[in-house]
């Protein structure tokens, strides 16, 4: 007792006899950004006597220091890591920077830019737009895209030809991106369904999808796409087999440095139905169940990754993302390759909506989103906030 202050001496003796009435007096701060009274941590004479002092009795909740403040005795306090800007930066465990992006474009061949309803703030894109939306990107430190067509009907066939037309609108779009930004990494989607009249990602006989026959065409698909310059082929169409088949392809015509970054986890997700209809590529029967993951099963992603890993990918991918964080997870602690998550249509139409309500606050809950993908485990991350959170980040001086 003989170290407290005569402050301290006289609220110890207070809570020994019970609380005051009176109240403390209250020390105004005149601190930066507080413009509150100073709190007496005596806690003494704050309530009328009698009522409950969590510093009494035999089994008392807290006690009180040397200077008579109320006390939690409890040496590991994790809030001290958290107590300021400066703190919270040093010890921060997962960051994301624009490198971590890949920027997916839709594109037609038209001479004007569309606006697609269902993902505000996303276009189909003209080739001449598209150029000046990677230079946009590119000068906020997005450098990797990955491009998404919409195919003109009457192009459309079930064997989807029209996906290794070297004269097609992703051969074009390649090359002159590539002519124009060499040392940007393009990425080409490789699947059928934005090819196909029955708007499947393969081949259709009698109301089912042809793996094999599928894969011949993929194979094509991947031939011309890496011809054009593609940097990464991204095999989305679920079928057995493809990734063997795509990189043996590759390496027999000499594209050994072409990247395979496999969709390794696509699950049947109710969530890409603002994707398809920015590439006019809703089913044209049924669903696509039979070739893409049951959203229920988790267990099942494993079985894909180790297939995957086994017959040449280079990076695994998780679509959806939100909802599948924990197959990042999985994904992420079962392999050493790099993983990606797709933050997909549906959950940047989602965020949107809210925002445009007023019901969110779009930076803060976009950054949060794509933290959220990086602490459960990805490496790279698909989102159509790519440019916008870019501009985010340069803005706070977070890279």
């Amino acid at each position: 007792m003989k170290f407290l202050s005569s402050f301290a001496l006289l609220a110890w003796s207070q809570s020994v006899s019970g609380f005051s009435t009176v109240a403390p007096k209250a020390v105004t701060s005149q601190a930066a950004g507080s413009y509150s009274d100073r709190v007496d941590k005596s806690m003494v004479g704050i309530d009328e006597a009698g009522g409950f002092d969590p510093t009494q009795g035999e089994n008392a909740a807290l006690t009180r220091n040397n200077v008579g403040e109320v006390w939690v005795p409890q040496r590991a306090r994790p809030r001290r890591n958290r107590k300021n800007a400066v703190m919270r930066a040093m010890v921060r465990e997962n960051i994301v920077t624009p490198s971590n992006f890949i920027y997916p474009l839709f594109i037609h061949d038209e001479d004007f830019c569309q606006d697609i309803a269902s993902m505000p703030g996303c276009q189909r894109h003209s080739l001449d737009s598209m150029l000046r939306e990677v230079g946009e990107a590119y000068q906020v430190g997005v450098r990797t895209f990955v491009l998404f067509p919409k195919i003109p009907d009457h192009l459309k066939t079930n064997l989807g030809v029209e996906a290794y037309n070297p004269e097609g609108i992703v051969p074009r779009a390649l090359r002159m991106i590539k002519d124009k930004y060499p040392d940007c990494v393009v990425c080409t989607d490789v699947a059928l369904d934005p090819y196909s009249d029955q708007g499947h990602d393969g081949v259709v006989e009698d109301g089912k999808i042809l793996n094999d026959v599928t894969i011949n065409q993929l194979c094509k698909q991947a031939i011309c796409q890496a011809r054009a310059g593609s940097d990464v082929v991204a095999p989305s169409d679920m079928m057995d087999g493809r990734v063997k088949a795509l990189r043996d392809a590759l390496d027999s015509e000499g594209f050994t440095d072409v990247s395979i970054l496999s969709y390794t986890a696509k699950y049947a997700s109710a969530y890409y139905g603002p994707f398809r209809d920015a590439l006019d590529s809703h089913p044209g029967f049924g669903d696509k169940k039979t070739y893409q993951q049951d959203p229920a099963n988790g267990r099942e992603a494993l079985i894909e990754a180790a297939l995957d890993a086994a017959e040449g990918a280079d990076m695994l991918m998780v679509k959806p993302g939100m909802p599948y964080l924990d197959i990042i997870r999985r994904l992420k602690d079962a392999t050493a390759l790099p993983i990606a998550a797709y933050h997909v249509s549906g959950e940047y139409a989602m965020i949107k909506a809210a925002c445009e309500r007023g019901w969110l606050n779009e930076k803060d809950v976009v950054l949060e989103t794509l933290t959220c993908f990086k602490r459960a485990g990805a490496d790279i991350i698909l989102t159509y906030y790519a440019k916008q959170a870019a501009q985010w980040i340069e803005k706070d001086g977070l890279y």
